[in-house]
C-alpha cells in the first residue's frame, strides 16, 4: 500500500513509518500539520491515510476536520485516525461517511499492538469499518437518548430495516398494512432527527442509529 501519514509528535510518526516499512508498505509522505496532509494527498493519491486528530496550528481537531474534508472530496479515500482520546462529534460523522466504509478510529494505545494495528490499517485500505471498542462505547453512550425516544412497535421496524426489508417486507412480517408501516417509518425518522430533506440515505443513517443504539 501507498500511506500518507499526518503526526505531530516525531518519534510517533517515525515509528509507524518504521513500522509500516517493516511490514512491506510504502510511506509516500509523512507530515506534521493538516496543511501538509491535505497537500501530500493531493499530490500523491495515496491508497490510505493515517492522520491525528490534534495537529498544528491549533492542537484541536484540525486532522480529524481534514479528514472528513478530504472523505467528502474523495468518498473513495480510506482514512485511518488515529488519537489519544474520542472526539464525539467529528468521529461519528466520519464513521458515517460513505456509510463507514474505508474508514477506521483507533485509540494509540493500539499502536503498541503491531500486527493488529497493521492488519486495522490494511482493512480500512481495502474498505472495511475499524473502530476501537472504547470509541463505540462513548458514541453509543451519546446516540442512546434519541433511540429511547422510539416506540416498540417504532423499534421492530427498525429492526427489520437493519435486515434490509422493504416496506412490503415489513409489513408481511408485522402482520399489518403498509400504510402503517410507512407512519411508523415517518415517526422514527423524525424521532431520530432524520427530518424529510434531499438526503437519500435517511434509513441507512437510521439502521446505523439502530445498530450503534
Amino acid at each position: 500500500m501507498r500511506v500518507v501519514i499526518a503526526e505531530d509528535g516525531v518519534i510517533v510518526r517515525e515509528g509507524v513509518v518504521g513500522m509500516l516499512r517493516r511490514f512491506g508498505h510504502e510511506v509516500v509522505a509523512a507530515v506534521g500539520d493538516a496543511v501538509a496532509l491535505r497537500e501530500a494527498v493531493a499530490e500523491h493519491r495515496p491508497d490510505v491515510v493515517v492522520t491525528d486528530v490534534r495537529m498544528p496550528p491549533g492542537f484541536n481537531d484540525e486532522g480529524l476536520q481534514a479528514a472528513i474534508e478530504m472523505r467528502k472530496a474523495d468518498p473513495e479515500l480510506p482514512v485511518l485516525v488515529l488519537s489519544q482520546y474520542v472526539e464525539q462529534t467529528y468521529a461519528a460523522e466520519l464513521i458515517d461517511s460513505d456509510h463507514g466504509a474505508g474508514v477506521g478510529y483507533l485509540l494509540k494505545d493500539r499502536i503498541g499492538e503491531v500486527t493488529e494495528f497493521v492488519e486495522a490499517l490494511e482493512g480500512v485500505a481495502a474498505g472495511r469499518t475499524v473502530v476501537d471498542p472504547e470509541v463505540v462505547r462513548q458514541l453509543l453512550g451519546r446516540r442512546r437518548d434519541p433511540l429511547h425516544r422510539l416506540t416498540v412497535r417504532e423499534r421492530e421496524v427498525l429492526a427489520l430495516m437493519a435486515e434490509g426489508r422493504s416496506n412490503t417486507g415489513i409489513a408481511r412480517e408485522m402482520v399489518v398494512t403498509e400504510a402503517m408501516v410507512a407512519k411508523h417509518i415517518n415517526s422514527l425518522l423524525a424521532k431520530l432527527e432524520l427530518p424529510p430533506d434531499s438526503d437519500d440515505h435517511r434509513r441507512v443513517r437510521a439502521v446505523l442509529a439502530y445498530l450503534r443504539g
